[in-house]
């Protein structure tokens, strides 16, 4: 018999959010209300040191709200990676403006600030990078550049709940900040996203944008859109907040436990954590050096072990996105689209399971030597 398969990822929905939502549907106040304001006050005080936040229906549209209220339109550019998910550039391209895509730093996969600087020109407005896979990107040099040529930072903070450099929680850097809510990230609300705003005029702005533009019902100041969280959504997300350190522990102690039993296994390279980061591990990514794709189909079916490969087409390669990068050449990006596969790391895994993928991965790298 088979062994059952460990799963990539796996929500976990429990007791406490059937109650939640539960406690919505009796309230007979479904849409965006009481919930939704809890969430944003709780969300905000225990992820970004206060600062105010705003819920919506998605992490997409918490990007794309907030370039919008930070006055990101056509004629700008916004410099972005092309190793991350197309959302990220796909927000860009909603608001008229331009996705200027350029490397990453080989190692935690973020915006490389060399790259990032070069990439500048006079229509620049901001600077968006991405804590992927749980990992701050190198913020201090960003916000220096930022600083210097008096720019933006808008954080695509969508996998990085909890995240940290130098002390400093990622989503308190830029002008706002994006948290996906999707079902598989850290914490979720079944659906939705928030956005942490530097400031009241940017709230008010995120808020008139997700409600059709209107503050006030039939009195709308701007054109706007329907991304409102509904209170079902915002309940299942307070319900998560109290559980989310402790599967943030959980996810850094599998990571620990994955890091050695893979430490020194040729033609692996498995995830660091920078000086003064903290890493809260959404996907634990390791580097594989010869034919990943072997690795990732003899991990499932001879070892029943789940995983993914995020991302194996870099954003500028994408039909949708390559009319904005004519000709580019992203040497490490494209490398690490060829050689990533992320292993499960969720806090459902037990110390079998962990076991299991251990062996797994070693035996597959071992095979193909």
């Amino acid at each position: 018999m088979s062994k059952p398969l460990i799963p990539a990822a796996k929500p976990l929905i429990g007791r406490a959010e059937r109650k939640a939502v539960d406690r919505v549907l009796r309230s007979g106040m479904i849409a965006q209300g009481p919930e939704v304001a809890a969430f944003e006050q709780e969300f905000g005080e225990h992820f970004v040191q206060g600062r105010a936040c705003v819920a919506v229906n998605s992490g997409t549209a918490g990007q794309h709200l907030g370039q919008l209220a930070a006055g990101v339109g056509p004629g700008d550019e916004v410099i972005v990676p092309s190793f991350t998910f197309a959302a990220t550039g796909n927000s860009v391209a909603l608001t008229g403006a331009t996705p200027v895509f350029v490397d990453i730093e080989p190692q935690t996969y973020g915006l490389d600030p060399a790259a990032v600087e070069a990439a500048i020109t006079p229509k620049t407005k901001g600077i968006m990078p991405v804590h992927l896979y749980g990992h701050p990107a190198r913020m201090v040099e960003l916000e220096q550049l930022a600083q210097k040529h008096g720019l933006d930072i808008y954080e695509d903070a969508a996998q990085a709940h909890g995240a940290s450099l130098g002390g400093r929680p990622v989503g308190t850097w830029g002008r706002f900040a994006m948290f996906s809510l999707y079902p598989t990230k850290n914490m979720t609300s079944g659906e939705g996203g928030m956005v942490a705003c530097d400031g009241p005029d940017l709230v008010r702005a995120v808020k008139l944008l997700r409600n059709q533009g209107q503050e006030v019902q039939y009195h709308n100041e701007v054109i706007g859109f329907n991304a409102r969280m509904t209170d079902i959504h915002a309940a299942i997300g307070r319900a998560q907040l109290s559980k989310i350190d402790r599967w943030t522990a959980t996810r850094q102690r599998n990571a620990a436990t994955l890091s050695e039993g893979l430490a020194g296994l040729a033609g692996i390279t498995t995830p660091i954590t920078a000086e003064g980061a903290v890493h809260v591990f959404h996907q634990y990514t390791i580097r594989v050096a010869d034919d990943r794709d072997r690795v990732v189909k003899a991990l499932r079916e001879e070892h029943g072990v789940g995983s993914g490969v995020y991302y194996p087409v870099p954003n500028h390669r994408l039909p949708s996105l390559a009319p904005f990068a004519p000709g580019l050449d992203l040497p490490e990006t494209e490398k690490a689209a060829r050689e990533v596969v992320s292993l499960p790391v969720h806090p459902s895994l037990t110390k079998r399971d962990l076991e299991r993928i251990v062996t797994a991965v070693r035996a597959v790298a071992k095979a193909g030597a």
